[in-house]
């Protein structure tokens, strides 16, 4: 067994590095967290210092195993998780439970951090590890407390207000406010009408457009012309003037310069690949985790990338040395820029200590991979490449020219008209020629012409002038690409958090995408409004980026890890418990009257329910009770009118009778629309139930009797026992119980005997509770405290494992820990805490509630 052990996260790094280190370094993988908080209440204790309980996860319970058996073996243990404070946590936890279970007595602990997955970054960090950074792992801690403190309290109670399934989280309610106030603006919008007089001119034989800049002597702006009468007095007017003929009055030379963009951050990489590539923030960030943890191109797997989640936009000195070389070999010297370019980051933020994220070689070209990676990972990568290559390039030079003309004709006394050309010429590429910068929403570059040489007095001929009708376009919504980069702006998030933001917000259904541009859903703008109106403060940009700055404080060192867990905590189980209390289901449903129905005389309203938003004629007051009917596919509560209401009323409809005289209705259920025939019911796979016609109805059963008749086998018409054809094969059912027929026996042949012998010794299917199957657990399921299972909905919004290891999952773990289920986690609660499993400290000195590891020395 070899000396040395060293823990990576993904076993894809791990098999990387067992190869550049050699016989003497056995290398494991952790595959992501070991241990997460408890899925229940009381993970986090505030009345008890926000002691934290933790447990590990079940499915890493293996990989601990095998990596507590091999550090038993090993005489030195080097904990080389990702660099960041999610690696950090992840290192600190498993020097936890190695040192509980005492299986790091006489060992020598150390950690290492892998910028980058190459022969010589690798050896070079091996030989100078460090201690673990317990400023790193108490930020790390303060944020997941923050996070389940809000999911745990904030989801149960969406539950009981609005409805099951939902949650709200710390980071991705501000983000999906965001994505709300601009759906608002643009349904507010009112577009203004401006026109502009546009014209086309000619010399030496080269035509160009001209813009209407001055008129009557005043500059001409925006909604200077506002209808189409006074732009057609200005074309009239400037026609007479010209007499088809234009005079070149100035001309303005000037030459302009553009620099690179400097090279990615993980914000920038998302943005930049959501625009040029069309990938996610997901999509993109698993491709650069492959590039990074190592690719094999021929050579055996090697790391193409720097580690791609970082804030910093530097780069190595080594890195740029390399870089320039490789533009003056494929460029020229004319394609170098004249001295190095160094670029520094703004941001106080930790995880600037590393570099941009930049190939690990600029060496090695995209066109040296194409046919040796996937093709997703080319793409990536050569965008990563032309970017940082780009950076290191000479800027790109421009000779612009603006050229003024006055009509040539006999113009009015004291009335001046100037119209303008503009043009452009690219005169030195620069780093255009490998890379230029994407837009969100890119506007038609007026100025991007070649004109002609002209001089002053030239004559210049006006082939045509028109004016055209504009109107003001409401603001764009948030593509993937434009809302990182607003969640970046407003300092909502951290590079490993907005891919997990974005995901968040699609699964729980609170955003669609439309041509990729983000749209809320009912359900989210429900939400939105209700934390906007009832937790105003937890949802603004500024609290959340306060928030993010203060964690930053805690990672470097310069507060303790429960000071802004101490802040936040007491207002917030205020509000609340506020809001639990005195604020009803009615209030939050955003309910809006449509109208009376015409026939009825009573109110029409739409208003979300705990299965989606719906219509309802009538109230609850009424002697006879409401008629409901639920919204179709596209239709929106805030665009729903009483006229699309009445139809939804319309259902169920008679459509008459089958040959046999039973009566066949139409309707919507639980599982989608459907037509009854008598007792039986058929669903509808493709048809409106509101223009299904009788003779359509008649097929669809018809077709239904069919597909009966060719799935019962035996039907013994005692006890309900059949013999069906099932999609995995024939089998017995008596609506109680489905039991296997054996393989040696004919399904036609089977008595019922045998039957009933088979299904004597089958258990008994679960029971269909009104959400689906309710599973073995039967009623204890039904029996369990919302909040407990809130834990699911509660791990999805805590944006602060981004893509390490999903905290959903933590509901399936084991327990490490003997502590007991502690009551609400709540600021009024009395109960003292059971023992709890260790974490960090009030005392930063102290660790993380335990001594500092011993890193790098024996441990006792």
């Amino acid at each position: 067994m070899a000396e040395n052990l060293v823990i990576v996260e993904s076993p894809a790094k791990a098999k990387t590095i067992k190869k550049y280190l050699g016989k003497d370094f056995e290398v494991l993988a952790s595959y992501g967290h070991v241990r997460d908080l408890v899925p229940k209440e009381g993970a986090v204790d505030p009345d008890n210092g926000f002691a934290m309980q933790y447990r590990i996860i079940e499915r890493n319970e293996k990989h601990v195993e095998a990596i507590a058996k091999s550090v038993r073996k090993a005489s030195t243990l080097y904990l080389a998780t990702d660099p960041d404070r999610e690696g950090e946590a992840i290192s600190w936890h498993l020097y936890e439970l190695l040192k509980e279970r005492g299986d790091l007595k006489d060992k020598t602990v150390h950690r290492v951090a892998f910028y980058e997955i190459t022969k010589n970054a690798i050896r070079a960090a091996i030989q100078e590890p460090r201690e673990l950074s317990m400023d790193l792992v108490n930020a790390q801690q303060a944020r997941r407390a923050l996070d389940y403190l809000v999911g745990f309290n904030l989801s149960p109670l969406l539950w009981k207000k609005v409805r099951q399934g939902l949650s709200a989280g710390r980071v991705q309610s501000p983000a999906l406010r965001m994505i709300c106030e601009r759906d608002e603006a643009i349904d507010a919008f009112k577009p203004q009408e401006y026109w502009t007089l546009d014209a086309q001119g000619e010399h030496s034989a080269v035509t160009f457009p001209l813009k209407l800049i001055e008129y009557g002597g005043k500059k001409v702006e925006q909604f200077s012309f506002t209808n189409e009468k006074s732009a057609r007095e200005v074309e009239a007017t400037l026609n007479q003037a010209a007499e088809g003929k234009l005079k070149v009055e100035s001309i303005d030379r000037k030459q302009r310069k553009r620099n690179p963009a400097p090279p990615f951050t993980t914000s920038t990489l998302q943005q930049e690949a959501a625009r040029k590539l069309g990938y996610s923030a997901q999509r993109t960030m698993r491709l650069a985790q492959q590039l990074y943890e190592g690719v094999d191109f021929g050579e055996g797997a090697v790391g193409l990338i720097t580690y791609m989640r970082t804030d910093s936009v530097s780069l190595a000195q080594e890195a740029v040395a390399e870089i320039r070389t490789t533009i003056e070999k494929l460029y020229g010297k004319e394609g170098l820029a004249e001295s190095p370019r160094v670029y520094k980051t703004k941001s106080k933020n930790a995880q600037e200590a590393h570099e941009a994220v930049r190939p690990t070689s600029a060496a090695i070209t995209p066109q040296q991979l194409e046919g040796h990676i996937d093709a997703d990972q080319l793409k990536l990568y050569a965008l990563i490449w032309k970017r940082a290559i780009a950076c290191q390039m000479a800027h790109a030079v421009y000779d612009t020219v603006a050229v003024d003309m006055i009509p040539a004709g006999k113009a009015a006394p004291g009335a001046r008209h100037v119209l303008r050309a503009n043009g452009s010429t690219l005169v030195k590429p620069g780093y255009i020629a490998v890379y230029q910068e994407g837009q969100d929403d890119s506007t038609e570059d007026d100025d991007d012409h070649v004109l002609p040489p002209m001089q002053e007095g030239d004559a210049v001929k006006l082939l045509s002038l028109k004016g055209q009708q504009h109107f003001t376009e409401p603001p764009p919504r948030f593509s993937e690409a434009s809302l990182v980069k607003a969640l970046e702006e407003h300092g909502i998030g951290r590079p490993s958090t907005y891919a997990s933001i974005i995901s968040t917000l699609r699964d729980r259904e609170y955003v669609d995408m439309d041509a990729r541009r983000f749209i809320a859903t009912d359900i989210g703008k429900i939400v939105c409004r209700f934390l906007t109106k009832y937790f105003t403060k937890y949802v603004e940009y500024g609290f959340t980026a306060d928030m993010e700055d203060e964690l930053d404080a805690v990672s470097r060192g310069e507060e303790p890890w429960v000071t802004p867990l101490e802040k936040f905590w007491k207002p917030f189980i205020d509000q609340v418990e506020e809001i639990e209390t005195n604020v009803s289901r009615e209030e939050v449903a955003m309910s809006r009257d449509l109208g009376i129905h015409p026939e009825s005389g009573r109110p029409v309203s739409v208003r979300m329910g705990r299965f989606g938003p719906f219509v309802q004629a009538g109230t609850k007051d009424d002697e006879e009770k409401p008629k409901f009917a639920g919204l179709r596919p596209g239709q929106k509560m805030d665009t729903i009118t009483l006229a699309d209401a009445l139809v939804l009323f319309q259902l169920p409809r008679a459509l008459g009778e089958t040959a046999d005289g039973e009566p066949i209705t139409v309707a919507i259920g639980q599982f989608g629309p459907y037509v009854k025939y008598g007792a039986k019911y058929v669903s509808l796979k493709e048809d409106d139930p509101y223009a299904v016609t009788h003779a359509r109805a008649i097929e669809v059963i018809e077709a239904k009797k069919v597909a009966d008749a060719n799935r019962i086998i035996q039907d013994f018409g005692i006890d309900d026992i059949q013999v069906l054809n099932g999609r995995y094969g024939p089998y017995i059912t008596d609506k109680q119980r489905n039991a296997r027929i054996p393989k040696d026996r004919d399904p036609k042949t089977m008595t019922l005997e045998e039957c009933r012998a088979l299904l004597a010794a089958a258990p008994v299917r679960p029971a269909r509770g009104r959400f689906g199957r309710r599973g073995a657990a039967g009623k204890n399921a039904k029996a369990a405290p919302a909040k407990a299972v809130a834990a699911k909905a509660v791990a999805a919004g805590a944006e602060t494992n981004g893509a390490k290891a999903p905290a959903k999952r933590a509901a399936k773990t084991a327990a490490t820990t003997t502590a007991k289920p502690k009551a609400k986690a709540k600021a009024k609660t009395k109960a003292k805490a059971a023992p709890k499993a260790k974490s960090p400290a009030k005392d930063p000195a102290a660790g993380a509630a335990v001594a500092k590891p011993a890193v790098a020395r024996k441990s006792a």
